[in-house]
């Protein structure tokens, strides 16, 4: 959490005012909403344990997944522009957050540059994601989009100070196929024959990888 809540550059006196801006951590059980899109938009979230998966609904009611959210990371940008929440987030298994309120992090960032660099390179990060994210959907094939969104995963861990071989993904398959613009059978199909040619190994929702370089080669 110190990459993502404690920019490097803060003052001794400068620390306390951001602890007293972060209240306490919330519980998010699993399938529970943290927020629903559009809800009014007060706060921002930092995943403090867990994961949790954002979604956007289509005019005929089908919901498509639009991310994934893992420890140290953030959550709630999407409300910014409109002061309500454009996506709904809901927790993949029991999870907290961290709740940041918009309102007095705008007072703190005036009065902390550091925390206003810090929150434009998060809104960067997110916009740099999701345009990955459109390259994977409309250029690279089902196989090239499954191990796409593994190495991601891989790399998010590593950049935190987990393990990047081997995590546990709470997605379920359906929400995998639903990300990457493909159906269940065809991620479990990829992930059956990624397994067959000693990529990685999967026990559930274990995965494990067992050839990285070979990964990054489909």
């Amino acid at each position: 959490m110190r990459q993502l809540c404690m920019p490097q550059g803060l003052s001794p006196d400068e620390l306390p005012k951001l602890e007293a801006l972060i209240c306490s951590a919330r519980p998010v059980r699993r399938g529970e909403a943290l927020y629903r899109s559009g809800d009014a938009f007060d706060n921002l979230y930092a995943v403090r344990s867990g994961s949790l998966k954002t979604t956007m609904a289509h005019r005929d009611g089908r919901e498509q997944v639009t991310g994934l959210r893992l420890a140290g990371e953030a959550l709630g940008l999407d409300g910014i522009s409109d002061d309500k929440h454009a996506c709904s987030a809901t927790a993949l298994e029991d999870s907290t957050v961290c709740i940041v309120p918009y309102v007095a992090l705008k007072r703190l960032c005036r009065e902390v540059g550091s925390m206003q660099e810090r929150l434009h390179k998060l809104m960067g990060e997110q916009i740099v994601r999701e345009a990955a994210q459109m390259m994977v959907l409309g250029s690279l094939s089902a196989d090239e989009r499954v191990a796409a969104f593994l190495l991601d995963v891989s790399e998010r861990n590593a950049q935190r100070g987990y393990s990047s071989a081997e995590f546990n993904l709470r997605m379920t398959r359906e929400d995998m196929g639903s990300y990457l613009g493909t159906t269940l059978e065809t991620v479990s199909r990829t992930l059956s024959r990624f397994q067959k040619r000693g990529l990685i190994d999967t026990q559930g929702k274990f995965i494990r990888i067992v050839d990285l370089e070979g990964l990054r080669a489909v």
